[in-house]
């Protein structure tokens, strides 16, 4: 107990000053104003920014980009501008066997399509994944995928 008693105990919190360390003394970084002039500012002399370089006499070089739309890929044929070659084409179509296909062609055979026709679906573009390619540079530029 007599250990407790022998740190002084403070009445109040530091100030903001103390607590932060701003010297009150240190000039302020911005001009503070006369009190003895208007709040409007008249009459007021500026200092010259002090930090800032004065502005250069250089031409300005104007730089135009293009921002393509983000190209939806389905079944169809796409007019667009190749990201490969930069040329505006229409899209090459493929077709692979997706999963869609291939959930097709087990479907049937759940059904008791075993004799060869479960694999129709591999003969029907329309169950098909549609690869989208470029007809200049045969670039794959696009994809859709059934399923």
């Amino acid at each position: 107990m007599s250990a407790a008693s022998a740190n002084p105990v403070p009445s109040a919190p530091p100030s903001y000053e103390e607590a932060v360390g701003i010297n009150v003394n240190y000039p302020h970084p911005y001009p503070v104003p006369d009190p003895g002039l208007k709040p409007d500012g008249k009459g007021t002399n500026l200092p010259p920014h002090m930090g800032q370089p004065p502005p250069a006499n250089n031409p300005i070089t104007v730089q135009t980009v293009y921002v393509q739309q983000p190209v939806m890929f389905y079944d169809r044929p796409v007019q667009m501008v190749c990201p490969s070659c930069n040329q505006v084409i229409v899209t090459r179509l493929s077709y692979d066997s997706g999963a869609l296909t291939w959930l097709s062609c087990g479907g049937l055979c759940l059904l008791g399509c075993i004799a060869g026709c479960c694999l129709i679906p591999f003969c029907i573009d329309a169950l098909k994944d549609v690869d989208h390619t470029c007809p200049k540079c045969s670039a794959l530029v696009g994809s859709y995928k059934r399923l």
